[in-house]
């Protein structure tokens, strides 16, 4: 499908058929600063804390250095810490490890960004001009489940499982395998507020028009299908 990137008319169709409660998230990682985008100043405990800024109707890039309190994110997308937090990383994921919170053997598994982002940019997807690298949704899960249906009915593959822990690793998973499902973190969900009812689906920035396009048709055929399960409950239902 040959659909021009509109980032504000790409909302508008979400907003009508999702209605999810916060704004989809666009992030595209640069070779360089964006010349027209402010600079993020201020300090995050987070990567992912940067999605509720963009959510909340922010556009803003980042450097590496705004991305140095957080170790796992700095891995996730590639950053590398300055000498001095450096020693941070190894302090974090030894807490983890001493929680079993993760094992040392899953570190080498966690899907990162092929190569370290000058910078990176955030905006609703709303205000996102040009085609991002991705668009992260908090949705409820029957929502999630919609967009899921619809990402399979335009193609896209997903290889990977529903995600968990960090959240982070959904963006570079989605460059790689396409539509991500992450059920979030207890990281995430602190610095973010995502709500308990609530998760993510990831889509690669390139396959949104087709995700959207199809996602019109998931629509009417789960409202043709509720009710026709709705049918089958009261005939064959006994209890």
């Amino acid at each position: 499908m040959n659909r021009v990137w509109n980032g504000a008319a790409f909302q508008r169709e979400i907003a009508a058929i999702l209605k999810p409660e916060r704004s989809p998230v666009t992030v595209t990682f640069l070779d360089a600063p964006p010349a027209d985008t402010q600079k993020f100043e201020g300090s995050e405990p987070s990567g992912c804390s940067f999605w509720r800024w963009a959510a909340q109707g922010s556009t803003f890039y980042t450097v590496a250095q705004n991305h140095f309190n957080c170790a796992v994110g700095a891995y996730t997308h590639h950053i590398t810490l300055s000498p001095d937090r450096e020693k941070e990383t190894a302090q974090t994921l030894q807490m983890m490890f001493d929680l079993g919170y993760v094992k040392p053997e899953e570190v080498p598994q966690i899907p990162r960004l092929a190569k370290p982002p000058v910078a990176i940019l955030y905006a609703p997807l709303a205000e996102c001009k040009t085609q991002p690298d991705v668009v992260l949704f908090a949705l409820k899960p029957a929502e999630a489940m919609l967009l899921q249906e619809a990402a399979r009915r335009a193609g896209l593959r997903s290889g990977a499982p529903v995600m968990g822990r960090p959240t982070c690793m959904a963006l570079p998973a989605s460059l790689e395998h396409g539509a991500i499902v992450s059920l979030g973190c207890i990281g995430n969900r602190v610095y973010t507020g995502l709500g308990e009812n609530e998760m993510y689906v990831v889509l690669p920035g390139k396959d949104v028009a087709d995700v959207l396009e199809a996602l019109k048709t998931i629509e009417n055929a789960n409202r043709a299908l509720a009710d026709y399960a709705k049918g089958r409950r009261e005939l064959l239902a006994t209890l």
